[in-house]
């Protein structure tokens, strides 16, 4: 045959495909999601989650070395309440279970980048991310309670704040009110486009969070729509989010490259319970090689345009990497 072009010429061995290589998959695009629950010494299984755990505090700092030392430079906290109410008050306890641990892993890893959920569904005892007032989830009364959380937080020592509870104008108050209290340097990773997905089942089991009454479509965003989410996430920049996020990842890829092919910002996918739940399930089965499903789902999102990943494999993938 007289051919000009032979892609294959570029494919023949490895380190010729390492050189023409597109997508860079590497430890320290990954944010490690870790469940928080008061105790001491406390490793509990989820469940839902094979393979992920609630953890006291003093685990929390043992599951940062190890993080840190596969190369995995952030964390992202979510408390898990024993203790709720209506008005979700155990979520701004400058003494509550998520302040508590930010101050415990800053204390042993200083150089760990610490996040953490900003939302009251694991401390309202209905469920849901904001308050319920006459029986609709209420949105500027939420937005409230929400700098008070958020505050606490700050207070304690975290490095970004992460609202994923999707109220109008959320990002905006915290903003203002973080930067009143002195606290300029503590950023903003916002659920900016965080859909009304069913892949979120696994992690609401780790949380006891999932709502007792009704859904969170009123709130969350419809899975069918696409330009939504960039008007979602210009909102949100322009409120001052310092990093926006799309919320699930895999199966919407397309909202990931749309929002870095509009925006210059910094932009987070989250590969949550389901996804991970469903890669987990499958390599059991002898159904998939999960070693290979891991890297290539991950591969996958940071191809679509995202630079850090939310994800449960994060040690288990920075391990897969550096072999």
């Amino acid at each position: 045959m007289e051919l000009i072009h032979r892609p294959r010429r570029l494919r023949r061995h490895e380190n010729i495909r390492r050189l023409v290589r597109e997508t860079s998959l590497e430890p320290s695009q990954f944010v490690a999601p870790l469940f928080i629950k008061r105790g001491k010494g406390l490793k509990e299984p989820i469940d839902t989650m094979p393979g992920q755990y609630r953890l006291s505090a003093d685990e929390l700092s043992k599951e940062a070395g190890a993080l840190v030392r596969v190369g995995v430079g952030a964390v992202n906290l979510f408390g898990y309440s024993e203790s709720k109410d209506d008005g979700a008050s155990a979520s701004y306890d400058p003494e509550g279970v998520i302040p508590s641990a930010v101050r415990a892993v800053k204390k042993t890893h200083p150089e760990l980048c610490v996040q953490t959920d900003i939302a009251l569904d694991p401390y309202s005892i209905h469920g849901h991310d904001g308050l319920v007032i006459e029986g609709e989830v209420a949105n500027d009364e939420t937005v409230e309670v929400l700098c008070r959380m958020a505050l606490a937080h700050a207070e304690a020592g975290v490095d970004w704040v992460a609202p994923s509870d999707m109220m109008d104008g959320r990002v905006g108050a915290i903003r203002d009110a973080l930067d009143g209290a002195g606290f300029e340097h503590v950023g903003i990773l916002a659920y900016s486009a965080k859909y009304a997905s069913c892949f979120y089942g696994p992690f609401r089991g780790a949380l006891d969070s999932a709502p007792r009454k009704g859904d969170k479509k009123s709130y969350q965003m419809d899975p069918a729509n696409r330009r939504e989410a960039l008007k979602e996430i210009a909102l949100d920049i322009e409120e001052g989010a310092d990093v926006v996020m799309v919320k699930p990842a895999l199966a919407y890829l397309d909202v990931i490259a749309a929002a870095r092919a509009e925006f210059d910002v910094p932009i987070a996918a989250y590969n949550v319970s389901g996804e991970y739940g469903m890669i987990v399930a499958a390599a059991d089965r002898g159904l998939i090689d999960r070693d290979a499903a891991i890297l290539e789902s991950l591969l996958a999102i940071r191809r679509a345009g995202a630079d850090m990943i939310l994800t449960y494999f994060a040690r288990e993938a920075a391990g897969l990497l550096a072999r």
